[in-house]
């Protein structure tokens, strides 16, 4: 049942648009010798972008606006987004360095809002993915 019902959650993840084929190649790379790679990756990528999230919340609050700045770390985490295939999140640094690059601080402010929400739904959805993935195991 566990299996059936991983299967069905991983197809959303796809179907909604919350992974691309990244991902795909992150489960290729995952075998008897390393069951938890997966897991692994994720988990880094969590550790990683909550620091780049932390960084440019801080350089938001200062005065005046660095938008190089801002743009060199949202490159950083589009990075780390595009190695686990979080595709809404790096969709959504994209549309932030768009706004550095012509120096909107709205955009910036509005869009960083949708990078965290697609962010944090997306962690919510893997975990439970990946909880259940381990249990069919």
């Amino acid at each position: 049942m566990e299996g059936h019902q991983a299967a069905c959650m991983r197809k959303a993840l796809f179907d909604q648009g919350y992974l691309d084929e990244q991902f795909l190649q992150l489960e290729d790379l995952q075998d008897e010798a390393n069951p938890n790679f997966v897991e692994e990756v994720v988990k880094l990528y969590y550790t990683d972008s909550a620091r780049f999230i932390r960084s440019i919340e801080l350089t938001l609050d200062k005065n005046p606006f660095d938008f190089e700045k801002l743009d060199d770390i949202m490159h950083q985490f589009k990075g780390s987004s595009s190695s686990i295939g979080a595709k809404k999140v790096k969709r959504e640094c994209t549309q932030f360095q768009e706004y550095c690059k012509i120096g909107n601080f709205e955009g910036c402010m509005r869009t960083f809002q949708e990078v965290k929400q697609e962010h944090a739904a997306l962690k919510k959805k893997l975990e439970s993915y990946l909880q259940l993935a381990r249990q069919a195991r």
